[in-house]
């Protein structure tokens, strides 16, 4: 009740330009989804709202721009969409019936321009690729599949690859190294993938 008083006193002035920290902590579920509609409602009233906030997922709903500052310095300033396609997490995740029907695929995106991680005997990541041009080539050789689906990063992660070299603290450090990608497992399996 305290917050939204604070907020219902900061609006009085009518302001062009609403300044929120950490404007979720300590709210239940229903006063997370009412902040979120106040700040979307005051930016479609075509004011500035500004959110300081270490609350990445809960970012990734509400914020359309943003201005990332690391070390006191300029990071990017970007949409959400622009962070999270630009992530090198993002990939196709492809799971098939035969490992020999995706050693053939793998032979032939080698010849693209793709980065291709195994994650067992059956599953692999192609990063580089949509999924309709993956499942494209899948069809062509004749290779049944049992799943081809987007993988995307969260904005967390893609926040965190960004950072990595501006981060002051160690949990950059892992994304930084590509020991964390997209489903939070190791990236550090070779090619071809492991024998059966």
């Amino acid at each position: 009740m305290g917050q939204r008083l604070g907020i219902a006193g900061a609006l009085l002035g009518n302001p062009g330009v609403v300044m929120f920290d950490e404007p979720v902590n300590g709210l239940d579920p229903d006063g997370v989804r009412w902040i979120r509609g106040l700040m979307r409602g005051l930016a479609a009233e075509g004011r500035t709202v500004f959110v300081s906030s270490h609350l990445m997922s809960e970012m990734q709903l509400t914020a359309d721009h943003l201005v990332i500052i690391g070390k006191g310095r300029l990071i990017t300033e970007t949409s959400v969409k622009e962070l999270i396609d630009s992530s090198s997490l993002n990939a196709v995740r492809v799971r098939g019936a035969e490992q020999e029907g995706l050693k053939m695929l793998v032979a032939r995106l080698h010849e693209s321009s793709v980065a291709i991680r195994w994650e067992s005997h059956n599953e692999l990541y192609i990063t580089g690729l949509t999924v309709d041009r993956v499942s494209d080539l899948a069809f062509e050789l004749g290779i049944r599949l049992h799943e081809v689906r987007s993988v995307e990063a969260s904005l967390e992660q893609a926040y965190m690859e960004l950072i990595a070299d501006s981060a002051e603290f160690g949990a950059a450090a892992l994304y930084a190294s590509g020991s964390s990608n997209a489903t939070g497992r190791s990236t550090r399996a070779a090619n071809p993938g492991p024998a059966r």
